[in-house]
């Protein structure tokens, strides 16, 4: 895991709770492996959910992970602003953050 990219927050969880965060990262690859959905697109799909719910901390990770999946700009702004209709103008917090992340 690039910690570079992982939110400070995320960071501490592993560092200071490892047997808390291998549990939850364990949970976490088992249902990646148990959706239907290619990577690339798991990846975009996150990333609305995570802007729709405000959790900008792992928006640079999971648009490092998109962009090395084959994702475009114009991907990573169409994910974030999904959920534009049902969650409102809140998803746009998340848009510098991510575009930030896929220029870096």
């Amino acid at each position: 895991m690039d910690k570079k990219n992982i939110s400070h927050a995320f960071s501490t969880f592993i560092e200071e709770a490892p047997g808390h965060s291998q549990a939850w990262l364990g949970a976490v690859r088992q249902l990646d492996a148990a959706g239907a959905l290619e990577q690339k697109t798991a990846e975009l799909a996150y990333l609305a959910v995570l802007a729709a719910m405000r959790l900008e901390g792992g928006i640079s990770f999971h648009v490092k992970q998109a962009k090395a999946l084959g994702a475009s700009r114009e991907e990573i702004i169409s994910a974030i602003l999904v959920g534009l209709p049902a969650a409102g103008n809140t998803v746009i917090q998340s848009l510098p953050i991510a575009l930030a992340a896929f220029d870096d």
